[in-house]
């Protein structure tokens, strides 16, 4: 998609700051972090939502899930306790419609945790 800013990312044609990258998948550091670690990480081919994702997309998104394992364990979260999270639409908060999970860890304590809005 022409105007979609994440679409715009993956084709390197909008900078971002990468931490993984493969045939499939991006990862890279959120501009507006919610946490210490915040990764948003993406399929490189656009999907709007998870309400967009079809049964042929199974094994991309258990790719996903796997690299987000790995991510966490080189941002050194992994251990610790992580959260992932994904908007969907605009009444969930989705703000870029292109699928993207947010990886976010990285806390010192619970009350650093608390994130508005999020469990």
């Amino acid at each position: 998609m022409e105007d979609c800013l994440f679409c715009k990312i993956a084709a390197k044609k909008e900078e971002a700051k990468i931490v993984y990258e493969d045939e499939r998948i991006l990862a890279f550091e959120n501009i507006r972090p919610l946490a210490p670690v915040h990764v948003l990480v993406i399929p490189k081919r656009h999907i709007s939502t998870v309400n967009d994702i079809k049964e042929e997309d199974a094994e991309l998104i258990g790719h996903i899930w796997k690299k987000m394992k790995k991510i966490a364990e080189e941002k050194k979260i992994k251990g610790k306790g992580y959260k992932v999270a994904v908007n969907v639409g605009e009444e969930g908060g989705q703000e870029i419609f292109h699928l993207h999970y947010h990886l976010l860890g990285g806390w010192k304590s619970q009350k650093e945790r608390d994130i508005p809005g999020m469990p």
